[in-house]
């Protein structure tokens, strides 16, 4: 078994990550157990490597929120950067060799196009938030020691990924969440939302991570990898087949308040040269993902009654 060391194990994608494992019989990674770690304190990182020296490393932790970032530019620059940077050195001075994915972001692209639609690893990056900015930053960070360490260092470009037990600060979970409480009659049959007549590229999170383990196994040194779907989705749509999904009819309210800046009306990715290179392919369709999400919510709600 190959010890596998993963950052942010108890965010959304780490629990999906920990259960994938613990599902699958035929992976050989042994996930090592998370201690308690800043990415902002070295001594920290270096006591949590001290028992073990992992093979491979999927570096999933950061501050993710796009308005966050824009709330606190400088902490997500330190998080996303300096973190990134703590890591790495964390590592080599435990001696490790192996294999280091870094979870980058699709939003990285920034403002495309349409005739560069559907986006390739080969566009230059134009970020349009901190939070893209930091994530450029710390590829091109880990593009470098891919250079001048010899491990197998891996980025990866995933684009919009939902699935059950996200928060609700992100779209879909916010509508499920809505559209749950109006099936129970506890909100009026309006849901408030921001911009929904934009398109992004969602995958669903178990996807992701076959992807990500894919990655592990076959992914080239210093290269980038976009983990899509490959298919644009009108977010209204989604939406809207959340509701037939539900069973409610529903009125859509625009709130001034979910409102982003710098948003790029249209996403479509190509995972081409992963699918090429890895053999992966998605294996979840939209509507299973959005049933799952639903389903997460309801039970989600009848906790709290």
């Amino acid at each position: 078994m190959n010890k596998l060391l993963v950052t942010g194990l108890n965010g959304f994608v780490g629990g999906h990550l920990q259960a994938l494992l613990a599902s699958m019989t035929n992976e050989p990674w042994q996930l090592l157990a998370s201690k308690p770690h800043d990415l902002l304190d070295c001594a920290s990182l270096d006591a949590w490597l001290q028992d073990e020296c992992p093979d491979a490393v999927i570096h999933l932790a950061g501050q993710t929120f796009v308005p966050e970032a824009f709330r606190d530019p400088q902490r997500t620059l330190e998080v996303n950067l300096l973190g990134t940077l703590n890591l790495l050195q964390a590592l080599k001075r435990r001696g490790f060799s192996g294999t280091f994915l870094y979870v980058s972001s699709g939003d990285v692209y920034g403002q495309v196009a349409e005739g560069d639609l559907p986006v390739v690893e080969s566009l230059a990056p134009r970020p349009r938030n901190p939070y893209a900015v930091s994530k450029v930053a710390a590829e091109l960070l880990c593009q470098q020691w891919s250079y001048s360490e010899p491990w197998r260092i891996i980025v990866a470009r995933p684009f919009n990924h939902i699935g059950p037990g996200q928060g609700e600060a992100f779209v879909i979970p916010s509508m499920a969440r809505q559209l749950v409480r109006v099936r129970q009659g506890l909100q009026p049959a309006q849901l408030e939302v921001g911009d929904v007549d934009v398109t992004r590229d969602f995958l669903d999170v178990r996807d992701v991570l076959q992807a990500y383990l894919a990655l592990l196994k076959h992914g080239r040194n210093g290269e980038i990898y976009n983990v899509c779907s490959g298919v644009e989705q009108r977010v209204r749509d989604l939406i809207m087949q959340m509701a037939n999904l539900a069973g409610v009819e529903v009125d859509l309210v625009q709130d001034p308040s979910r409102m982003r800046l710098s948003e790029q009306r249209r996403v479509m990715g190509c995972s081409k040269k992963l699918q090429k290179e890895t053999g992966w392919k998605p294996g979840t369709s939209i509507t299973e993902t959005l049933q799952s999400v639903l389903s997460d919510w309801a039970a989600r709600e009848m906790d709290n009654v």
